[in-house]
């Protein structure tokens, strides 16, 4: 064999070359994969909240029982949060996003059985459970930035988001359907809608378990894993200024959200608006929450992560003004307020759900990822229970004036880690 006829195999440089395309046909495959989990979660997750609440009220004979399954439901998502994060730190994303729609599909098959019983305890239990399935389609834009490219973070992270839009108008209408399919097979009619949750979440299941297999073949893991306590994460992330901001914009522009949305219905019906406007209303809350994702993305791959929390308290801020000083039978500024407000939760969650997860180190993050859910999900809770008695006594002017407040702490951060990552010349975020 002639001294010169190396065998072409081991080539180094080739695999330098074929590296990047890899690792970009692998996030291309995840990203559709949990695009379309998130589609069926959505649709699950929206189908089972329409009518949740009229469930509630139907079992217990009381309206001020209806809003608690759906602090249930919160609740159980923040909850399940952490356990979810650390499983997905100790067994992969494919393994947590599995059980948590596993978890989700139990709840759904107990609310059907509450219904079936007239049980509200058992009802608020599945509530919980049922939480599971938030709280899976949150981890899931997580998810999307474990194998994308620096520079791509936000813009991945919000795709997923994106696909939520289509859940969300999908499954509430479904619920005719689904109420007529409930009474078809002989069950309380309210619980009809609940098999299509079942139904979605099961196939989210089966596209998470499925689609995100060579992800979790190619995704290396510590050797020795250290459970992370909670509260050690959280010195932790708040020791870090870029990670201290993103968690602070998440948290607080999910509680000024939820706590607004949840009284405009409300407020709308009683200053005379019909069904037909709240619904008008509320769908464009929610096109401004989810349709424009992809655009808060490239914005904070574009421009920085802290520039567009920026940006999305300042839409936050000009949400409020416009719901605090519109007259009571303004019902256009009001709806006006509410995309405004879908927009800026839009922006912030984009961006600061981007900024927490690259600004924290490797060994917190899917810890630090779990704490901002939870932390969202309890403050969203708080908001939401507290925004019903100030609406009676103060009304919804007061409501949203007090919710801008919560911004002041947020604006000032975001203002003081620019300023800092600045003089660090970095690229604030």
């Amino acid at each position: 064999m002639p001294a010169d006829s190396a065998p072409p195999e081991p080539s180094i440089p080739q695999d330098v070359v074929q590296a990047p395309v890899t690792a970009a046909s692998l996030q291309r495959g995840t990203l559709s994969v949990l695009v379309v989990s998130n589609v069926l979660g959505g649709v699950a997750v929206a189908s089972g909240f329409a009518v949740a609440g009229l469930l509630a009220e139907n079992i217990s004979g009381s309206t001020s029982m209806a809003g608690l399954v759906a602090t249930s439901t919160t609740l159980g998502a923040a909850i399940l949060a952490v356990p979810l994060a650390r499983l997905a730190r100790s067994q992969g994303r494919r393994i947590s996003l599995t059980a948590g729609y596993l978890i989700a599909t139990a709840g759904a098959l107990l609310s059907i059985v509450a219904a079936q019983i007239d049980s509200l305890a058992l009802l608020l239990f599945a509530g919980c459970l049922f939480g599971s399935g938030s709280a899976a389609n949150l981890q899931s834009r997580y998810a999307a930035t474990d194998a994308a490219a620096p520079e791509q973070v936000a813009r991945s992270l919000s795709m997923v988001v994106w696909g939520t839009t289509i859940g969300v108008v999908v499954g509430p209408n479904l619920t005719g359907v689904g109420g007529s399919l409930g009474s078809s097979l002989g069950m309380l009619a309210l619980a009809g809608p609940y098999i299509f949750s079942v139904a979605a979440f099961s196939l989210a299941l089966a596209t998470v378990w499925f689609g995100l297999r060579r992800l979790q073949q190619v995704t290396v893991r510590p050797a020795v894993l250290e459970r992370q306590p909670l509260t050690i994460t959280f010195r932790r992330v708040m020791a870090i200024p870029q990670a201290r901001l993103g968690l602070l914009a998440i948290a607080t522009a999910h509680a000024v959200m939820v706590g607004v949305m949840s009284m405009t219905s409300v407020h709308l019906r009683h200053h005379g608006a019909s069904l037909t406007i709240v619904g008008f209303v509320i769908s464009g809350h929610v096109a401004g929450m989810y349709a424009l994702s992809p655009v808060m993305g490239f914005l904070a791959d574009r421009i920085g992560r802290i520039q567009t929390i920026g940006i999305g308290v300042t839409i936050l801020t000009s949400a409020m003004a416009v719901a605090a000083l519109a007259p009571d039978d303004a019902h256009s500024l009001t709806a006006l307020a509410l995309v405004l407000l879908g927009l800026g939760w839009s922006a912030c969650l984009v961006s600061g759900s981007a900024l927490l997860s690259r600004s924290v180190p490797e060994d917190i993050r899917t810890s630090a990822q779990g704490l901002s859910d939870l932390t969202m999900g309890v403050l969203a809770s708080i908001a939401g229970t507290a925004a019903g008695p100030i609406l009676a006594l103060l009304g919804f002017h007061w409501l949203a004036v007090l919710c801008g407040m919560l911004l002041i702490p947020v604006a000032v951060l975001t203002v003081a880690t620019a300023k800092t990552a600045g003089r660090a010349g970095g690229t604030a975020g």
